[in-house]
């Protein structure tokens, strides 16, 4: 405790604080409002302008390119599954977008990624939007890995794959004040058994794009950094899936991948899509001990077994076989 003048009397640290402190969050809260206020009437239009999406052929890359497309954006759509493609190239021009090209491409490999910057920038001269979305998950205890191969795989794909279309992007995205896009995860900042290596390369992607943000400020490129929850996909529909996550609330692909592009477009810094997932982080920080605990008791001692390692194309935030977008 200290003492202080404040108002002409003697008042301790207490005091100060039951003074300050409601006055402080009225400001903070004040400010907040006006902010998204400000951001919400003055939402970029991005019609005619180009977007580059990375794991665009499905789950919520690809949702993502069709809210682009009713948007009548023009689009870049890259994936490493070709031959999936073809069929959102089709919807994403009857959803509104006047111009799209599709491109093969393994974002793990530097090559790649700089490759379909080129050839986007070749076709369309500029890029405003760069989604990195592309993303691989292996779902394994880290005491029961074999292959430790397979594990580096993941984080050239989520990190690495990352980082190289982002630096190529960077002066193209310079010259429009575009923005830059980034699929994390909840994962990233919540402890979520079975996915340690995964979890790991998410939460270097909040680090990297947040350190980024300094960085290139002065360029004026706005970074949103995406952190989902648990998104439907095709295995988490499964039997097994639903009687693992049956009681937790999941979000459609096609609603976060509205959610994403609206909140890019209003130039948000963070979007937590559903937003209950943000309890999971107050959670955290407030009770670190019982998120171990629930951790432990629902998915390490209720499974006596591990289930069978799964890759995924990516990106919510799903436990044991139950991994796709």
């Amino acid at each position: 405790s200290y003492r202080c003048d404040y108002k002409y009397h003697e008042c301790d640290s207490a005091s100060v604080y039951a003074h300050c402190s409601p006055s402080c969050l009225s400001t903070l809260s004040y400010y907040k409002f006006i902010n998204f206020i400000t951001r919400l009437l003055t939402s970029e239009n991005v019609a005619g302008k180009v977007v580059l999406v990375t794991g665009a052929a499905a789950g919520i890359g690809e949702q993502i390119s069709y809210e682009y497309a009713r948007r009548r954006a023009r689009l870049v759509l890259v994936d490493v599954r070709g031959d999936l493609l073809g069929r959102v190239v089709e919807n994403v021009r009857s959803f509104g977008s006047s111009d799209v090209i599709a491109i093969t491409a393994d974002v793990s490999k530097e090559e790649d990624c700089k490759r379909f910057v080129d050839e986007a920038i070749k076709h369309f001269r500029r890029l405003d939007h760069l989604v990195n979305n592309a993303g691989l998950a292996r779902v394994k205890l880290f005491e029961e890995i074999q292959n430790f191969s397979d594990f580096s795989y993941l984080l050239d794909v989520n990190l690495w794959g990352v980082a190289f279309g982002t630096y190529y992007a960077i002066p193209h995205l310079r010259k429009t004040k575009g923005k830059i896009i980034v699929m994390a995860s909840s994962v990233g900042w919540y402890p979520f058994p079975r996915f340690s290596f995964y979890n790991a390369s998410k939460a270097a992607l909040i680090t990297f794009y947040e350190t980024l943000r300094t960085e290139i400020g002065n360029s004026n490129i706005g970074i949103t950094i995406v952190t989902p929850g648990l998104v439907k996909s095709a295995l988490s529909q499964n039997e097994p899936a639903k009687a693992a996550l049956g009681w937790i609330p999941m979000e459609s692909a096609e609603n976060c991948g509205k959610a994403i592009v609206k909140s890019a477009c209003r130039g948000d810094k963070y979007v937590v899509e559903p937003s209950w997932v943000n309890s999971l982080y107050a959670l955290k920080v407030m009770c670190p001990d019982l998120v171990e605990f629930c951790n432990r008791f629902l998915f390490i001692s209720a499974e006596k077994t591990t289930p069978p390692t799964t890759d995924a194309p990516h990106k919510s935030f799903i436990p044991s076989e139950l991994k796709s977008d």
